[in-house]
């Protein structure tokens, strides 16, 4: 069933319909954008159901209080019930798929929001559960394959692409703003001054709560961004100039020295190309 009557893009999704509510498990796909590269967005929202978010096909990042995920294909978000979440989706004719989960079944998932990777057998029941009727009643044969597919993803393999973001409102605005435009070439200090906080302090607060330092942790939103828009075919030399590399040989030496091998390399052996 399709997600655009639930999700608005660029607006927080209305209320579901009563009959989500007495659903233990539907599956919603949203479909492929209009324009080829075109953007979707959702606003921060919460909902009383579990939710997986499943990338088929483009690039997804999905923000929680607590971090980002960039979720490139083959890659699902688990985002339990009642947690404050915003999303976005671009690339070549995008493609996700939702499942939503009852607050009973949602107990059988982790207790905290995080990411995984969906092997081949878990798509294929995810693709399933997406055709059935989402208010009819579960048949046993549907209830069955609905355990099994919980249970692969509860076991599915952690995704590493996750970013802390800090608590403080003053830090927050500046992880948000690097997010937003991650080519930025303002200084530690500069940043400092535009968010009103000393220099000292956005270091400190930023190894207490992120665990890394303000620089660290900015190269680890560019590396995101590297990863997402190459993900979604850009060129080595496009995705350096946007992150202010003055070549792409110095955004190519600064992606080994973190991923141990090149952006093409990397992204080929683990099948994020789109």
């Amino acid at each position: 069933m399709a997600l655009d009557a639930f999700v608005n893009d660029g607006w927080s999704p209305p209320a579901m319909p009563q009959w989500m509510a007495s659903q233990p498990l539907f599956a919603l796909q949203r479909p492929p954008t209009a324009a080829p590269t075109q953007r979707r967005e959702t606003n921060w929202h919460q909902h009383p159901q579990g939710q997986i978010l499943y990338v088929e096909r483009g690039v997804a990042q999905v923000l929680i209080d607590g971090g980002t995920w960039l979720l490139p294909p083959h890659r699902a978000a688990w985002i339990p019930p009642g947690v404050m979440h915003a999303s976005s989706v671009s690339g070549e004719r995008p493609l996700t798929w939702s499942l939503f989960l009852s607050p009973t079944l949602s107990r059988h998932m982790a207790p905290q929001p995080c990411a995984v990777s969906v092997e081949p057998l878990t798509r294929m029941l995810l693709q399933q559960a997406v055709g059935w009727t989402p208010h009819e009643q579960r048949q046993a044969s549907q209830r069955r394959l609905m355990m099994v597919l919980l249970d692969r993803l509860r076991n599915a393999s952690k995704d590493a692409f996750h970013l802390p973001m800090p608590t403080d409102r003053r830090l927050l605005r500046i992880a948000r703003a690097i997010l937003a435009q991650p080519g930025q070439a303002r200084t530690l200090d500069e940043w400092s001054d535009w968010a009103g906080v000393s220099a000292r302090t956005v270091n400190r607060l930023f190894k207490v709560q992120v665990g890394m330092s303000f620089m660290a942790w900015r190269q680890e939103a560019m590396l995101m961004h590297a990863r997402s828009s190459l993900s979604r075919g850009e060129s080595v030399s496009n995705v350096a100039d946007a992150l202010g590399y003055s070549s792409p040989s110095n955004f190519i030496a600064m992606f080994r020295r973190s991923h141990g091998e090149s952006p093409t390399r990397y992204l080929t052996r683990s099948g994020e190309m789109a």
